[in-house]
């Protein structure tokens, strides 16, 4: 199968199965990254498992037990085959440059603004809405603290704590031009999480439930109500914003490492999700609100669950800021007559050689090359971002999602429209639709990533007819030296051992053949499938777009 990278073609003297994976690997010199996997890991589950978490105890209300874990496991599932689509893409891009805009670039030019300006609002409103949640709950932490008795007025101020967290914690977190400098401040959210996950299931265990207490487990409350709640769910998958840096910056970018970030994160989010959603419906019943820790009584464990909270959404902003700075500049550089000069450019790079020239060249290449100029995947010049431009645009975003969280008091319904429209376009409508684009049989892109694919294949064959050869030249020896009744025993030896290498080469890529049909990696499965698949999830993102827009614009109260 296609390789994440293209590159030239080794010396002579290296084996197939060693070119193969030279081939197949990322090369992180080559504008590579230098994350771990394991920090890969804790940014993207950082970045799904949220506030939304809190919400889930209330969403399963209306579905019911049997219905919410299906639901949570479903919206799962489609959120990573969202994600591994986005994975897919980036085989077509040069390494360290995907980006929903450089897709559109080359995929569907003329609205490649309009993709990024969707990118850039749904981050900015999940941004300002963690900020209110800081301005909601911390009045009630230093309350507990005993604000009340201090003299001190503003303390119970939402705004006086929205300005501290902002000057203290939230500019200082933004400007990081790299979401792995993140991983330390994300493993402190996401020990946030995991302490309220221990609050929801000690209060499930420790306090007593009523045996009458109204409890849905197979039935559920009814269509309007149940699909109402849907967006919760979908929201609290969305972390598609943040993968293509996620794909960027991390330093194994083999199918395998991808799909391992990929599954370990979207499964670790499914498993707090159901685990919350259980404990916590179950201990409240259909009586459980929105904010699962508003409903326990005020203790120290409850103090320290919201500040907790506070944590969280705090140290999740600058994982909003980065995609919406990405995507604010690239709306600002984009210009009308780019995506012409990018076609060609395409059209010169495939005129060329007949389209084999590869998506990324060689070191030997590189360090030969007389001009230093590079080029992005849509032809145009990989101009970075400046200093004074990333402060700029920074220092903008976060004005604006100050002021908005100073002036507004609550964003449910905002939230509600940002998550039917922005979180469902990033996970379900994109990916698809670029994937189904992007890997057209009639695709110069895919074209050449095909030719790389079969280059590949040829050197397996040709390291396997090398082998087949020199089996028959041992028979062949063997056959001119059985006249002798000295080497006989010789012959005999060189036979055994030629038949055994062959049986065992055989016995070899029998296994190699079945572990292609099935592969955890996911490499086995056709281009044609994956395009009709990825279809499909479009058309489920436009459908759930249109009901959750409809429930929350006609039944939400």
């Amino acid at each position: 199968m296609t390789g994440y990278d293209t590159v030239a073609s080794a010396s002579g003297t290296t084996a197939g199965g060693n070119m193969a994976h030279q081939r197949r690997g990322r090369n992180p010199k080559l504008g590579g990254g230098h994350a771990s996997m394991m920090s890969s890991n804790i940014n993207l589950l950082n970045t799904i498992v949220g506030a939304g978490t809190l919400a889930m105890p209330a969403a399963m209300s209306h579905f019911g037990v049997m219905l919410g874990v299906l639901l949570i496991l479903w919206c799962g599932l489609t959120s990573a085959f969202g994600l591994y689509l986005q994975a897919r893409c980036a085989r077509y891009l040069d390494r360290g440059t995907s980006s929903f805009f450089a897709l559109s670039q080359i995929t569907y030019p003329n609205a490649a603004v309009v993709f990024d300006a969707a990118i850039a609002i749904k981050c900015f409103g999940v941004g300002v809405s963690y900020m209110i949640i800081i301005g909601d709950l911390m009045p009630g932490v230093a309350e507990s603290f005993g604000s009340a008795d201090s003299g001190l007025p503003f303390l119970a101020d939402r705004r006086f704590w929205i300005t501290a967290f902002f000057l203290l914690f939230i500019i200082p977190l933004s400007f990081p031009k790299r979401l792995d400098s993140l991983k330390y401040t994300s493993m402190v959210a996401l020990l946030a999480i995991g302490y309220l996950i221990i609050l929801v299931v000690y209060h499930f265990s420790a306090d007593e439930i009523p045996n009458d207490r109204d409890i849905r487990i197979i039935t559920w409350e009814g269509p309007v109500a149940a699909l109402s709640s849907l967006p919760v769910i979908i929201f609290a998958y969305t972390c598609h914003q943040n993968m293509f840096s996620i794909l960027n910056e991390i330093k194994d970018n083999s199918p395998a490492s991808i799909v391992g970030v990929i599954g370990s994160s979207i499964g670790s989010a499914a498993s707090v999700y159901i685990l919350v959603a259980i404990t916590g419906y179950l201990t409240f019943g259909n009586d459980v609100k929105g904010n699962i820790v508003g409903m326990y009584p005020p203790s120290v464990a409850s103090t320290i669950a919201k500040a907790a909270i506070v944590a969280l959404v705090t140290f999740s902003i600058p994982l909003q800021i980065h995609p919406c700075r990405a995507s604010i500049d690239a709306v600002l550089r984009w210009r009308p007559g780019s995506s012409q000069r990018a076609s060609s450019v395409s059209s010169t790079a495939s005129g060329n050689g007949g389209g084999s020239q590869p998506l990324l060249p060689s070191s030997s290449v590189v360090a030969s090359a007389p001009s230093p100029t590079l080029l992005d995947s849509h032809g145009a010049p990989a101009a970075a971002m400046s200093e004074l431009r990333f402060a700029l645009i920074t220092s903008t975003i976060l004005v604006l999602s100050y002021v908005t969280a100073l002036h507004v008091s609550t964003l449910d319904r905002v939230l509600a429209y940002v998550g039917s429209t922005g979180s469902t376009a990033i996970s379900f409508i994109l990916p698809g639709l670029f994937y189904y684009k992007i890997s057209d049989p009639d695709s110069i892109y895919h074209q050449r990533l095909s030719k790389e694919d079969d280059d590949v294949d040829f050197d397996d064959a040709c390291g396997r007819d090398d082998g087949g050869e020199d089996e028959e030249e041992v028979g062949g020896v063997g056959d001119q030296m059985a006249g002798s009744g000295l080497l006989a025993a010789s012959v005999a030896s060189l036979r055994s051992t030629a038949s055994g290498a062959g049986s065992a080469r055989s016995s070899r890529w029998r296994g190699l053949r079945w572990r292609r049909k099935w592969r955890w990696d996911l490499e086995h499965l056709e281009t044609g499938l994956l395009r009709k698949l990825s279809l499909c999830l479009s058309v489920y993102g436009v459908c759930v777009m249109v009901v959750c827009l409809g429930m929350n614009a006609f039944f939400a109260h």
